[in-house]
């Protein structure tokens, strides 16, 4: 058996992952999707894959060259349809208000009158966020109508495609921290609480991981977004709403996992390549909405 490992850039992740694959005696390859080309009429230099496991950086690249595998009918980790929902917070924020998963009050608009229209029906204060983009990079909180709409004209003056939307949400008070669980199909397998003094809590931007306990509620509402957005492998934000209770911010399907494997003592990258390998023992399999997980 052999497996792909997507990439534009190997940070301790990838590595983790190879390791893990390595210690099965699985060989596997590293593929820098910047330096590839696909012909969609000839699968035939990619078929010495069993799978793919996608760990791109690049949202936009990723999707493309897993919707060609899956054309060809390589089973991927994550599939296409998951990689579309999760890289795009808005398609997110549809699909968990869609399945009934509690999630913060969203509003969106395309222009700057609609855009402080919305951010005034949510209240101050409220949060700004680019609809691509991670690690709470571009993230504003917007504390009242001079701050909105200063912020809404930088954001319509840059122009690029990820200010043309704004996505406006609710602001949740949370106590200090939020929670990130960890789902692979139908099973939470670990979580951790990220603590910071910032509004911010990301492990990328400082936050302190501690684990938690996935057994109850917490898991049962990360499966079901995790349903949401098409299932797979992936890490699941819950917010702690003072008056809601748990809602969920975001789903990513290519989350950063090390500061995650030692405080819950979780081999994160071995579920990753076991759920990869049950994918690639079923084989290539060719249908009209490519391959299901």
């Amino acid at each position: 058996m052999r497996i792909a490992i997507l990439h534009s850039r190997i940070r301790v992740e990838e590595r983790l992952l190879g390791e893990s694959l390595a210690a099965r005696g699985i060989e596997h390859e590293f593929v820098d999707v910047r330096e590839i080309v696909l012909d969609l009429h000839d699968p035939s230099p990619w078929q010495r894959f069993d799978a793919a496991i996608d760990r791109c950086v690049s949202h936009s690249a990723a999707l493309a060259v897993v919707r060609v595998f899956e054309g060809w009918g390589m089973p991927v980790v994550n599939p296409s349809r998951v990689i579309d929902t999760c890289g795009d917070k808005l398609a997110t924020s549809v699909a968990l208000v869609r399945a009934g998963v509690p999630t913060p009050r969203t509003r969106v608009a395309v222009s700057e009158n609609s855009a402080i229209a919305a951010i005034e029906a949510n209240g101050y204060p409220a949060v700004l966020k680019p609809t691509v983009g991670s690690w709470g990079r571009l993230l504003s909180r917007v504390n009242d109508r001079d701050a909105a709409e200063a912020i809404v004209e930088h954001k319509a003056t840059l122009g690029s495609v990820q200010h043309s939307v704004f996505y406006v949400q609710e602001h949740v008070n949370k106590p200090g921290r939020d929670l990130r669980v960890f789902v692979a199909g139908d099973e939470a397998i670990c979580g951790i609480a990220r603590e910071s003094e910032h509004w911010i809590t990301n492990t990328a931007r400082g936050g302190r991981a501690t684990p938690i306990d996935v057994s109850g509620e917490v898991g049962a509402i990360s499966v079901r977004a995790a349903h949401a957005v098409g299932g797979g492998i992936v890490a699941v934000d819950l917010l702690e709403h003072p008056r809601d209770g748990l809602t969920v911010g975001e789903v990513n399907h290519t989350m950063e996992f090390r500061n995650s494997i030692e405080p819950t003592g979780v081999d994160i990258p071995g579920r990753i390549v076991e759920w990869t390998l049950g994918l690639a023992r079923r084989g290539w399999v060719r249908t009209p909405e490519g391959v299901r997980a």
